[in-house]
């Protein structure tokens, strides 16, 4: 592990290139010590990196540089339940989780890339349905404060707004016709960053990364505020 990042190499997008064209089980097992070499190696540097600048945002967030810990994602796909039987992921990710959540549906800063584009940002991805009724009761409660989370000019100018998946209807117990009635409606809470992969193969993109995550905090500070977790 390097003390200091340089960027995501060439090799280690060549690498999903490759895969995605001969996603087998028998081609992995040929590259696997390149896989554990570059991508979990670049990896591992990349979340040692992160960590200093992600303790001065929140204090409460894991950067665990591992290749098997809790921040760095499997390559490997869960095909059990799936009819696409590819047996590998054809991307990297990484998944800062807050240090009280035992999983990825917890509030967390989020960093995914592929050969051509990078994707980074925060929120809360698909919280269990207590949590989910918490932040949803949050936002009625003080529909004052989510008006300016999702009206932060930095939030806004970074990512566009709040977004994820949700209902057709507002949840059974909310008012259809609240002035937030969309944001009730969701069941994942993100703000999300796409750029060229290319921006990821210079030391710049800790910075870039950085400065995401802290246009990220408006969101992150109330997710956790009505979650009961400290931020």
């Amino acid at each position: 592990m390097t003390a200091t990042f340089k960027g995501f190499s060439p090799d280690f997008f060549a690498f999903f290139e490759e895969l995605a064209a001969a996603n087998t089980r028998e081609w992995f097992a040929a590259n696997k010590e390149r896989y554990k070499d570059v991508v979990q190696g670049e990896l591992s540097d990349f979340v040692s990196a992160m960590a200093p600048r992600l303790a001065r945002i929140s204090k409460h967030y894991l950067a665990d540089p591992r290749p098997n810990g809790k921040t760095i994602f499997r390559i490997y796909r869960d095909v059990r339940f799936s009819k696409d039987k590819r047996p590998y992921k054809e991307h990297a990710a990484c998944h800062f989780r807050h240090s009280g959540e035992a999983d990825v549906h917890g509030p967390g800063y989020y960093f995914h890339l592929e050969p051509k584009e990078i994707i980074f940002g925060g929120g809360i991805w698909k919280p269990d349905p207590v949590d989910l009724n918490k932040i949803r009761s949050a936002i009625v409660a003080d529909t004052r404060a989510w008006s300016k989370v999702i009206g932060d000019a930095q939030l806004k100018a970074v990512f566009e707004g709040v977004s994820g998946d949700g209902l057709k209807r507002a949840p059974k117990g909310f008012d259809p016709d609240h002035p937030h009635a969309e944001d009730l409606k969701r069941k994942t809470f993100f703000v999300i960053r796409r750029a060229p992969a290319a921006l990821a193969r210079a030391p710049e993109i800790l910075d870039e990364v950085e400065a995401g995550y802290r246009a990220a905090k408006p969101l992150m500070r109330f997710l956790c505020k009505a979650l009961g977790t400290p931020f």
